[in-house]
């Protein structure tokens, strides 16, 4: 998967593979440490309490606060197949 570089006040929609191949969507302004948390298990979701974060598989750009959180929520009502579709995209 390809980085975008970071630009400051911006916001980014991105999914994450888990260790039991599930998906975990949500949002960040800064995709590298927000993995790391996620890999970590310290300040990283409560849904990565018993499966590991494995990669970053999907990021999108160009959002401010309020835009990626209406694109997580949509992202969030897609289907495991659905989703899957975007990342391949």
């Amino acid at each position: 998967m390809t980085e975008s570089p970071r630009e400051p006040g911006q916001w980014y929609v991105y999914i994450v593979r888990a260790s039991d191949q599930t998906l975990y969507t949500g949002i960040t302004t800064d995709p590298e440490r927000r993995l790391a948390e996620h890999q970590s298990g310290k300040a990283g979701a409560k849904y990565f309490r018993g499966r590991s974060a494995i990669e970053m598989v999907h990021i999108e750009t160009g959002y401010n606060r309020s835009s990626a959180a209406i694109r997580e929520a949509a992202i969030k009502k897609l289907s495991r197949v659905q989703k899957w579709a975007l990342i391949n995209n």
